[in-house]
Protein backbone atom coordinates (compact mmCIF):
# COMPACT_ATOMS: atom_id res chain seq x y z
CA UNK A 1 0.00 0.00 0.00
CA UNK A 2 1.08 3.86 -0.82
CA UNK A 3 1.60 6.15 2.19
CA UNK A 4 -0.83 8.11 0.41
CA UNK A 5 -3.34 5.41 0.34
CA UNK A 6 -2.11 4.66 3.78
CA UNK A 7 -2.95 8.28 4.58
CA UNK A 8 -6.31 8.69 3.89
CA UNK A 9 -7.66 5.44 5.14
CA UNK A 10 -6.56 6.76 8.65
CA UNK A 11 -7.90 10.35 8.39
CA UNK A 12 -10.89 8.41 7.10
CA UNK A 13 -11.10 6.80 10.42
CA UNK A 14 -10.91 3.08 8.97
CA UNK A 15 -9.10 0.81 10.69
CA UNK A 16 -5.34 0.55 9.47
CA UNK A 17 -4.38 -2.07 12.13
CA UNK A 18 -4.19 -4.62 9.50
CA UNK A 19 -1.89 -2.85 7.14
CA UNK A 20 0.97 -1.97 10.19
CA UNK A 21 3.54 -4.93 11.11
CA UNK A 22 3.07 -3.91 15.04
CA UNK A 23 5.55 -6.84 16.08
CA UNK A 24 8.56 -4.56 15.09
CA UNK A 25 6.90 -1.14 16.39
CA UNK A 26 8.91 0.82 18.79
CA UNK A 27 8.76 4.26 20.64
CA UNK A 28 11.52 6.28 20.01
CA UNK A 29 13.65 7.74 22.78
CA UNK A 30 10.95 5.76 25.16
CA UNK A 31 13.26 2.92 25.21
CA UNK A 32 14.40 1.94 29.08
CA UNK A 33 17.68 1.39 30.01
CA UNK A 34 18.01 -0.42 33.37
CA UNK A 35 20.49 1.94 35.34
CA UNK A 36 21.48 1.25 39.54
CA UNK A 37 22.40 3.97 42.09
CA UNK A 38 23.22 3.71 45.28
CA UNK A 39 21.83 6.07 48.04
CA UNK A 40 22.81 6.43 51.93
CA UNK A 41 19.65 4.70 53.55
CA UNK A 42 17.96 7.92 54.93
CA UNK A 43 17.86 9.21 51.13
CA UNK A 44 15.60 5.75 50.55
CA UNK A 45 13.50 6.46 53.38
CA UNK A 46 12.40 9.81 52.78
CA UNK A 47 12.14 8.44 48.91
CA UNK A 48 9.65 5.85 50.20
CA UNK A 49 8.27 7.91 52.84
CA UNK A 50 6.82 10.43 49.80
CA UNK A 51 5.89 7.87 47.48
CA UNK A 52 3.89 6.13 50.05
CA UNK A 53 2.28 9.72 50.51
CA UNK A 54 1.67 9.99 46.75
CA UNK A 55 0.32 6.28 46.61
CA UNK A 56 3.51 5.69 43.91
CA UNK A 57 6.15 3.61 43.67
CA UNK A 58 9.87 4.56 44.72
CA UNK A 59 11.06 3.39 40.97
CA UNK A 60 7.83 5.95 39.59
CA UNK A 61 8.75 8.76 42.30
CA UNK A 62 12.34 8.88 41.21
CA UNK A 63 11.41 8.79 37.03
CA UNK A 64 8.64 11.25 37.62
CA UNK A 65 11.74 13.41 39.89
CA UNK A 66 14.82 12.57 37.58
CA UNK A 67 12.34 13.75 34.43
CA UNK A 68 11.04 16.71 35.93
CA UNK A 69 14.94 18.05 36.80
CA UNK A 70 16.36 17.20 33.16
CA UNK A 71 12.94 19.50 31.87
CA UNK A 72 13.83 22.20 34.23
CA UNK A 73 17.38 22.69 33.25
CA UNK A 74 16.33 22.21 29.66
CA UNK A 75 14.30 25.36 29.43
Amino acid sequence: MKATEFDKQFEAGEDITTSLELSKARRPEQESKRVNIDFPVWVVQRVDKEARRLGVSRQALLKIWVAERIEAGAQ
